[in-house]
């Protein structure tokens, strides 16, 4: 069975005014994370108001929950020690006039240099989610066939509507924020390993972007890994819908490695319409239409089924349909996180969204 990893990033905000607050290195050393196991990891990110867990390598959608519910209630214990709270929400409700600094490592103070009011504004959360693949050609071949699915995704992803205190009208605010970095959104279609090689070198020694972290792709090769890592989701308010996408996306890449193995080619998807697709997705989540993988435009609820029709023989094999089924008949039921931020803010104001986030946020 192909193995999973998943990476959390949370904003650490203060409960009475939801306001970020700069204590990830006091919550990450806190003595309750620091007993965690070796292969769990929290770390920092680029601004003092986030934290970044991940989890060991996972054979099973079982482990992916288990570990992400620890992880979790460990950074929530730290926070709460530290008078603070985690959301795990793709931005924040509400943020001060005054940036939150910098994390003090070199890498960070460069982007800081490089681009001043992006990172002042980069307080956005994402999942990412890796799956591991046999080689990069393999993973490139991956990309080119995954790529038509990620505005579809983001759209059931959509966890962020809320900015500076008010409803934007995006169900991924954070989509929008991140699409402004130089090399960013829908992943081109690459010829083959060393045409994806070639390019990304291209980048680094023109100096647009000044190491491979930069490639901020929804979907990428990873550099640290043996996996694709797909990086279109804003973080979940619930652990389950997290698991929920890890076992959709191996079932993808699962998929798109027997077409390739098939000879089967990949999907051709002019890039204007991907992008503006992405757009779309961000803007709507699942409250409107979608734009499918063949460029018709249907209604959200169709195109999950077709999504689910897709990698029906992948998550047989793995043993996730019902699990997997059972989480997208629910979010269509309940609505994405965005939905319940909204419907939260109309009813209750700021206090009550926040109070929807953070009470989220430590439980399955």
């Amino acid at each position: 069975m192909t193995t999973i990893g998943v990476e959390e990033e949370y904003l650490l905000i203060d409960p009475v005014t939801g306001l970020p607050v700069p204590l990830a290195e006091k919550v990450r050393m806190s003595t309750g994370v620091a007993r965690l196991l070796d292969d769990q990891k929290v770390q920092s990110e680029l601004l003092q108001a986030q934290v970044e867990v991940a989890t060991p390598v996972c054979g099973t959608l079982e482990e992916v929950g288990g570990h992400l519910l620890r992880l979790r209630h460990a950074v929530v214990a730290a926070a709460e020690a530290h008078g603070c709270r985690i959301a795990a929400c793709g931005t924040p409700p509400v943020r001060d006039r005054r940036p939150v600094a910098v994390t003090d490592e070199a890498r960070y103070r460069a982007m800081r240099a490089q681009a001043p009011q992006l990172v002042a504004e980069q307080l956005v959360n994402g999942m990412h989610v890796h799956v591991a693949v046999d080689s990069r050609e393999a993973g490139v071949q991956v990309l080119n066939r995954l790529r038509v699915w990620l505005p579809t995704l983001t759209a059931m992803s959509a966890n962020s509507p809320l900015w500076d205190g008010h409803d934007t009208g995006f169900g991924s605010w954070r989509t929008v924020i991140f699409s402004r970095w130089p090399v960013s959104g829908m992943p081109p279609h690459f010829q083959d390993e060393a045409d994806y090689d070639r390019r990304v070198q291209h980048l680094l020694e023109s100096g647009l972007i000044s190491d491979t972290g930069q490639l901020y792709w929804q979907a990428r090769l990873s550099e640290r890994y043996p996996t694709i890592e797909v990086r279109c989701l804003d973080v979940q308010l619930r652990v389950d819908d997290a698991v929920m996408f890890a076992g959709l996306i191996r079932a993808l890449v699962e998929t798109a490695l027997g077409e390739a193995t098939a000879g089967a080619p990949a999907p051709d998807c002019a890039p204007e319409l991907l992008q503006a697709a992405m757009w779309h997705a961000a803007r709507h989540g699942l409250s409107d239409t979608l734009i499918d993988p063949s460029g018709g435009r249907h209604r959200a609820g169709d195109v999950l089924c077709r999504l689910l029709r897709h990698v029906a023989p992948a998550l047989e094999a793995s043993g996730d349909s019902r699990e997997v089924a059972g989480l997208i008949h629910r979010l269509l039921q309940d609505g994405t996180g965005a939905d319940r931020q909204r419907a939260a803010f109309t009813e209750g104001g700021l206090g009550a969204a926040v109070d929807l986030i953070t009470s989220e946020s430590g439980t399955p």
